[in-house]
């Protein structure tokens, strides 16, 4: 049991820093290669922050444990909204100016609901899979024609500032990126053994596994850049990288481990897990999109109301496995 433990945490730990490199090294090498500070805040940092859950999600699903791979997925997505973006605005308001930050949120809910359909069934397979892929190849398309016409958006400017901080030469960029990958893929071998075997020692799924720690660790990365962000004050980067990392996950990561090897969905996911992931997505939209004239603005207390959402969600989860019913 401590072996496994130990596994979990030097893989977090691992995985981690070794996103950050990823990130870090992609952004530069976009940069240096000449693609548009729009177009990097959106793709390489929004979805390259979602590295380790494909990394996690797809090994687990080669490994046989697709109730891993599909939990890493929707608990992340539960942790970016209610942990990083409701514990980023505790901390300061977020103002939102960027068209495209308003363009994703109702793609978002649509995609949401449209794992819905696809869990209706109690099985996610190969053909929805590559639904799912194909999908986040067209938004990706479109997201690079949207980005050539929107060099002003405010999230191109926050880019620009983030890239500014940290410059490397096109040599470094490529280095840390293939470190970054490298250490990636060693990492999430690491932790999901761990993570697996720590499982079956409590006789718990490896979906509930999925929802709460390694859900929490792989969501890490959007933190520590979140964080970061919000010291630069670039509050469009803060809830990009969010929903850069939500879509990327709900197509990305689930539709690669469908790919894979068929997921097969309890009653219990679409019913506790897909529920409050899109009561929090639609909450999110809510408060990033505003109403009746106010403008988009995630204050504190929104923030203390979403960061609740996973705190209430999360011991909830821990009540299950302590009291047995882990499943």
């Amino acid at each position: 049991m401590i072996l496994p433990a130990v596994a979990v945490l030097a893989g977090l730990v691992l995985l981690v820093w070794s996103a950050e490199r990823f990130v870090d090294g992609a952004a530069a090498t976009s940069r240096r290669l000449g693609l548009s500070p729009l177009l990097i805040g959106m793709l390489v940092i929004g979805f390259g922050t979602s590295a380790p859950e494909l990394m996690v999600s797809g090994l687990a699903a080669a490994q046989g444990n697709p109730g891993l791979a599909l939990g890493n997925a929707y608990g992340s997505n539960i942790a970016n909204i209610g942990l990083i973006l409701g514990l980023v605005a505790l901390i300061s308001p977020l103002a939102v100016h960027s068209g495209v930050i308003r363009r994703e949120l109702p793609v978002l809910g649509g995609v949401t609901l449209l794992s819905a359909l696809l869990m209706w069934g109690g099985v996610i397979g190969r053909g929805e899979g590559v639904l799912l892929l194909g999908l986040l190849a067209a938004f990706i398309a479109f997201s690079i024609f949207m980005a050539r016409r929107g060099a002003g958006d405010p999230l191109a400017t926050d880019t620009e500032e983030s890239l500014a901080v940290h410059p490397m030469s096109l040599g470094t960029g490529l280095a840390w990126t293939g470190v970054g990958l490298l250490l990636l893929v060693v990492s999430s071998r690491i932790l999901v053994w761990g993570a697996v075997a720590i499982a079956q020692e409590f006789g718990v799924s490896d979906l509930i596994i999925g929802l709460t720690v390694v859900a929490v660790g792989t969501s890490l990365p959007e933190l520590a850049s979140s964080i970061s962000a919000l010291r630069r004050r670039e509050h469009d980067l803060v809830l990009g990288n969010v929903v850069g990392s939500n879509l990327f996950n709900t197509l990305g990561v689930v539709g690669l481990a469908a790919v894979i090897a068929p997921i097969e969905v309890g009653t219990e996911v679409l019913l506790r897990d897909w529920t409050l992931m899109a009561v929090m997505t639609a909450v999110m939209a809510v408060f990033a999109m505003g109403w009746r004239g106010r403008p988009g603005r995630i204050n504190r207390f929104e923030g203390a109301a979403l960061l609740s959402m996973f705190v209430a969600y999360t011991g909830w989860m821990i009540h299950l496995v302590m009291s047995g019913g882990g499943g």
